[in-house]
């Protein structure tokens, strides 16, 4: 496991980097997991037949929140 270690450690340190938080924060991040979520919310809607559209709609918005404030 020494190299997930290793890759776990220098990750962490990438993520704490001041470039990477700016660029984490940016509005191109938030169209970009704005389309992820998107995509993933009408593929729910898709896969359910549209019976939980509402459930869907309010998980995809809590996520979007939750990601907002990063």
């Amino acid at each position: 496991m020494a190299g997930f270690d290793d890759i776990s450690k220098k990750a962490q340190a990438f993520l704490k980097d001041g470039k990477v938080q700016e660029a984490l924060k940016s509005e191109k991040a938030e169209g970009v997991s704005d389309s992820v979520l998107d995509a993933v919310a009408k593929a729910a809607d898709k896969a359910t037949g549209g019976k939980h559209s509402d459930k869907i709609e309010q998980a995809r918005r809590q996520a979007d929140e939750k990601l907002g404030d990063r």
